[in-house]
C-alpha cells in the first residue's frame, strides 16, 4: 500500500485534492507525527531525549553570556524608550505652548531632582538602545555573528554605552 503521507509525484492538483493512488479524498494530507526518535530499525525507534530531565526554570540561577545580555538589556530599553515617550512629549507640548510652560519645564529640568534622574534614564537608555541598534544591524548583515566576534562586540556595546552614560549624567546633572 502506498504510504499516504508521502504520495509519489503526481501532478499537483491530484496531491492538492488528496486522490493519490486511489486514497480517499481528504481536503489536504497530512504530514507524518514529529517524533524525538532514533530509528534503528524498519518499524523500530528509539527515544531521542529524555524526557525526565530537569528542567531549570529559575532565571536567576542561569548564567547567560554577555550577548544574550546586551540583547534582553536592548529589548527592556526599548521598552523604557517607549514608556518614556510620555514624559518626553509631555515636556515638549508643555515647553512650546507657551514662554511660560518653557520656563516651567526649564525649571524642573534644572532644579527637581526626579525630573533630573528621569533625563538621565531616558537619554541612558536612548544611548545603549542606539548602541545596541547598531550591533543589531551588523549582525543582521551577517557581520560579526561568530562566537569570539559576537563577544567582542558585546563587550564594545557595554563600553560604549557605559561611556555615553557618564556622559548624559554629566550633561544632565
Amino acid at each position: 500500500m502506498a504510504n499516504p503521507y508521502n504520495p509519489p509525484s503526481r501532478d499537483w492538483r491530484e496531491i492538492r485534492l488528496g486522490t493519490v493512488d486511489g486514497l480517499r479524498p481528504r481536503p489536504f494530507l497530512k504530514p507524518p507525527p514529529l517524533r524525538a526518535c532514533v530509528r534503528v530499525g524498519p518499524r523500530e525507534c528509539v527515544r531521542a531525549v529524555n524526557s525526565k530531565r530537569p528542567v531549570n526554570l529559575d532565571l536567576t540561577t542561569i548564567k547567560f553570556p554577555l550577548p544574550a545580555l546586551t540583547s534582553i538589556t536592548h529589548r527592556i530599553t526599548g521598552v523604557i524608550l517607549f514608556v518614556g515617550l510620555v514624559f518626553a512629549l509631555w515636556a515638549l507640548d508643555a515647553s512650546l505652548s507657551s514662554p511660560e510652560g518653557f520656563e516651567a519645564v526649564r525649571d524642573a529640568l534644572a532644579t527637581n531632582f526626579l525630573a533630573k534622574l528621569v533625563a538621565w534614564g531616558l537619554l541612558s537608555a536612548l544611548g545603549f538602545h542606539f548602541v545596541a541598534g547598531i550591533k543589531h544591524l551588523l549582525m543582521d548583515m551577517d557581520i560579526g555573528v561568530e562566537l569570539e566576534s559576537a563577544n567582542r562586540k558585546a563587550q564594545v556595546t557595554v563600553v560604549i554605552s557605559a561611556v555615553l552614560v557618564v556622559l548624559a549624567g554629566v550633561w544632565v546633572w
